[in-house]
């Protein structure tokens, strides 16, 4: 059980301390794992940089991932999971073109319609909250894999077990803390798993760019008060 996406972050990054040597990248998917790969950055005195992903939702139930989108134009459908639904093709089309235009916009609001910096022959730590389904995983490692990484490392608090599986042919390693065969919700292995705000996300992501990792940050739109 983790206190809060702080304090996983905080434990991951001592798996991840043999990776500094490398001089990583370290990517997160927002916006749960900013708030994971913040304390990660702020070990490694480096700039957290995100990869814009956004999840396909079954139509009936959004929370069911049944694909994903990431930019440089990838899409990612569970194959598995399209043949239990049963969900018509032009519905598919219908998702995604309304997940398109929000990767768009978080694209243009988070980044101001900047690209990744340069990944090729880097060694990358992708960093998120948690791995249930795995269909933005997936998609965000598929368009980090066209950018010819040196090496990628998903590095996550809690996961799915067969997920993890599936992804470890994506990657060159993953670091899970906690790993379950019956992966009901991410949430439950956290205290505190309030969503993170649009202005967490670029508050945090500024004060790496910035190298201003001791100020205080409060995100008032909680129903607590949130200090990192």
């Amino acid at each position: 059980m983790f206190i809060d996406r702080k304090d996983a972050g905080k434990q991951l990054t001592e798996k991840l301390i043999p990776y500094k040597s490398q001089e990583p990248l370290v990517i997160a998917l927002p916006r749960g794992g900013v708030a994971v790969g913040f304390p990660i950055a702020k070990e490694f005195k480096i700039a957290l940089e995100m990869i814009m992903v956004r999840k396909i939702g079954a139509p009936q139930n959004p929370e069911l991932g049944i694909g994903a989108i990431a930019e440089g134009n990838v899409l990612f459908w569970d194959t598995d999971m399209l043949d239990i639904v049963q969900i018509p093709n032009h519905d598919l089309v219908a998702l995604y073109e309304k997940e398109s235009a929000e990767l768009a916009r978080r694209i243009d609001s988070y980044r101001r319609g900047k690209q990744l910096p340069l990944l090729t022959n880097k060694t990358i730590i992708l960093v998120d909250d948690g791995l249930a389904t795995g269909v933005s995983a997936h998609a965000a490692l598929l368009s980090l894999k066209r950018h010819h990484p040196k090496k990628i490392i998903f590095a996550l608090p809690v996961c799915s077990g067969e997920t993890a599986l599936s992804i470890r042919q994506l990657v060159d390693k993953v670091i899970c803390l906690e790993s379950s065969d019956n992966m009901e919700s991410i949430g439950r292995y956290y205290e505190n798993f309030e969503q993170v705000t649009d202005d967490t996300v670029m508050t945090l992501i500024k004060k790496t760019k910035n190298r201003l990792y001791d100020m205080e940050v409060t995100e008032n739109n909680f129903s607590h008060k949130i200090v990192w």
